[in-house]
C-alpha cells in the first residue's frame, strides 16, 4: 500500500467516523493483521474504544477478521473498501437517477448505516420523504418497499451474510464464520408493510412519548420483533461499478460512431446486466436475433443494418465488441472495460507535440529517437527534450537492444515504448495524491471559518424558531442583520470554495475509477 493511499484511506475514516477510528484504522493499514491486544498497544486508547471503533469498520464492511488456527482473532483493513467512501455521492446519485428520490435515500441509509432490515430502511426513508412532503400528505411504506424490491431485483443491494446456525453438542467456534446463500442473495423476504411515513414530533409530544416508553417498560411490555428481523441488506458496490462502466462504455461508442452504435451497445448491455458477474472480462454472448427483437421500440432499424452496425463494432480496433460465435445470425460480447485516453492529460501538461509524440509511440509500439524525430516532424533538440521529460515522468519507457554481448553503447538499439498499464499506475497514485490534497484543503477552509460557520449557524436556528412561532418581519430582519455585509460576502466565498473542492474531488474520483477498471482489466488478460 502506498503513502498517497494509507493518507487517503486516513482523512476518509477521520471525515466520516472520528479520530478513534481513523487511529484504529490507520494503525491496521499500516501493519496489517493484528489481534485485539496488539491493536490496543498500538494505539493507546482503552480496549472498548478500539472492540467500538472495530464495531464500527466491521458494521461499515471495512475491516474483516479471521480466526487462526491457534485459536485467536485477527483483524485486518480493507483498504480497497475504504477508498470507496469516497465514490459514496456518486453511488447516492446514482440510485436517484435510476430510482428517483426513494432510491436515492435507501442507499444513503444503507451507506449511512452500513447495513440495515428491509422493515428498518423502509421505515426510515418514509419518515424522511413526508419530512419534505406538504401538510397532511405522507409517503406509503408501499411505494418505498417497492423501490427496494426493484433495486434488489437489479442486484445494486445484496443480503449481507449471516452466521450459519450451529448443530446442538458442538462448540461455538472463537468468533463466528459468515457466509451467505448464493441463490438468497438478491431475495427480497415477503414482508406486508402497512403504514404511513411519520413527521418529528414537537418537544411536548416527544416528552410524553419517552414517558410512555418508560411505563410501558415498567410494566414489562416489551414491542415483537420485526419479521424480517436477522435479514441485513447492503449496497453492492460492484454492481453499480458495472453500471459506471457500462455508461462510460456507451458514451465513447457515441463519440467514436454515432447515436444508433451507442444504443445498440447500450441495448447489450441492458440484456446481460444481470446475467453477468461483476469484474468479468466481457459479457454473455448475445446472438444477433436477440439483439434485434430486444431494440428500443424508436429505432426503426432493419436487421441488416443491425447486422452492419455490429460487425463495424467487432472490426473496430478499440474492441468494444467481440464477436464470439455464427449462430442465431452471430454471437457477441461486449467488453466493459473501458480503455483510459492519456492524451488528454499530456496535452494539459506537456503540451500538443508530447501528445503527438506519445499518440505515435501507441501507434508504432517501439521506436528510436530519430525515427520519432521522422515521424512526429519535429526538431531533433526538441524531441530529445520532451521524450526524457515523459521519461522522467514514467509516461515512456526506454528499453536496450544490444547488437553484441558487451551492450556497447555504440552497438545497442535504444527503442522508446508506451507502457500503458505502468502509466495508468503512476496517475492512479497522483489521483489518490490529489484527492488527499482536496480533502485537506476544505478541512482547512471549513476550519479558518469555524467561528463565522457557527455564527450563522445559530442565526439560521434563531429564524427558523421564530418562523415556527410567527414571529414579525421586522424582527426577522434584525435577527438576519446579527451577521454583517463582509460576513455574509466572506460565507458565500466559502460556500463557492467548497463547492468547487467538491466538484473537483468527484472528478478525481471518475478519474481513479476509469484507471482502477483498466488495470484491473489487464492484471485479469
Amino acid at each position: 500500500m502506498t503513502q498517497a493511499e494509507l493518507r487517503l484511506c486516513s482523512l476518509l475514516l477521520q471525515e466520516h467516523f472520528g479520530e478513534i477510528v481513523e487511529k484504529v484504522g490507520n494503525s491496521l493499514l499500516r501493519t496489517g493483521p493484528r489481534p485485539l491486544r496488539l491493536l490496543v498497544g498500538d494505539t493507546g486508547l482503552l480496549p472498548d474504544q478500539v472492540k467500538k471503533a472495530l464495531c464500527v469498520l466491521l458494521q461499515h464492511n471495512l475491516a474483516r477478521y479471521e480466526v487462526q488456527p491457534r485459536g485467536s482473532v485477527e483483524y485486518e483493513a480493507r483498504s480497497e473498501r475504504i477508498l470507496r467512501i469516497l465514490r459514496y455521492p456518486r453511488y447516492i446519485y446514482t440510485a436517484k437517477t435510476l430510482y428517483g428520490d426513494p432510491g436515492e435515500l435507501l442507499v444513503e441509509e444503507l451507506l449511512l448505516h452500513g447495513h440495515l432490515s428491509m422493515s428498518c430502511a423502509v421505515s426510515r426513508v418514509a419518515d424522511r420523504l413526508t419530512e419534505t412532503m406538504e401538510d397532511g400528505k405522507t409517503m406509503d411504506y408501499a411505494e418505498v418497499s417497492g423501490t427496494f424490491v426493484r433495486l434488489a431485483d437489479t442486484h445494486f443491494i445484496q443480503r449481507c451474510p449471516v452466521v450459519p446456525e450451529t448443530p446442538a453438542g458442538t462448540a461455538a467456534p472463537p468468533a463466528p464464520t459468515l457466509a451467505v446463500v448464493e441463490r438468497d442473495m438478491y431475495v427480497v423476504p415477503r414482508l406486508s408493510l402497512v403504514g404511513k411515513g411519520k413527521r418529528r414530533r414537537s418537544c411536548d409530544e416527544e416528552e410524553q412519548g419517552e414517558h410512555k416508553a418508560k411505563r410501558q417498560k415498567a410494566e414489562g411490555g416489551s414491542s415483537e420483533p420485526p419479521p424480517d428481523d436477522g435479514i441485513y441488506w447492503q449496497v453492492n458496490l460492484e454492481r453499480f461499478h458495472q453500471h459506471f462502466r457500462d455508461q462510460a462504455l456507451v458514451s465513447a461508442v457515441g463519440s467514436r460512431m454515432d447515436q444508433t452504435s451507442s444504443e445498440v451497445v447500450r441495448t447489450m448491455l441492458r440484456m446481460s446486466e444481470v446475467t453477468t458477474a461483476s469484474g468479468a472480462a466481457h459479457t454473455q454472448p448475445l446472438s444477433s436475433n436477440e439483439i434485434f427483437r430486444s431494440l428500443p421500440a424508436g429505432y426503426n432499424i432493419g436487421k441488416q443494418v443491425l447486422d452492419q452496425y455490429l460487425a463495424l463494432l467487432a472490426d473496430d480496433p478499440l474492441e468494444f465488441v467481440g464477436k464470439s460465435g455464427d449462430s442465431g445470425g452471430g454471437t457477441y460480447t461486449v467488453s466493459p472495460f473501458p480503455h483510459p485516453s492519456l492524451i488528454p492529460l499530456l496535452l494539459h501538461r506537456f503540451g500538443s507535440r508530447c501528445a503527438r509524440i506519445f499518440r505515435l509511440l501507441l501507434r508504432k509500439k517501439h521506436l528510436e529517437q530519430k525515427q520519432v524525430e521522422d515521424f512526429a516532424m519535429i526538431p531533433a533538440k526538441e524531441a530529445k527534450d520532451m521524450l526524457y521529460r515523459m521519461l522522467s515522468e514514467n509516461l515512456v519507457s526506454l528499453q536496450e537492444i544490444p547488437k553484441t554481448p558487451d551492450h556497447a553503447p555504440s552497438r545497442t538499439f535504444y527503442l522508446y515504448t508506451v507502457n500503458v498499464a505502468a502509466a495508468a499506475r503512476m496517475l492512479l497514485h497522483r489521483c489518490y495524491k490529489s484527492a488527499a490534497n482536496l480533502m485537506e484543503r476544505r478541512q482547512h477552509e471549513t476550519r479558518e471559518n469555524k467561528r463565522l460557520l457557527e455564527k450563522s449557524q445559530r442565526v439560521e436556528a434563531i429564524l427558523a424558531s421564530m418562523q415556527a412561532t410567527g414571529a414579525e418581519a421586522a424582527q426577522l430582519r434584525e435577527v438576519e442583520e446579527m451577521i454583517t455585509g463582509p460576513e455574509r460576502q466572506q460565507l458565500e466565498t466559502l460556500k463557492r470554495n467548497v463547492n468547487k473542492i467538491d466538484a473537483s474531488e468527484n472528478q478525481v474520483d471518475e478519474t481513479i475509477f476509469v484507471l482502477e477498471s483498466f488495470i484491473e482489466s489487464t492484471v485479469k488478460r
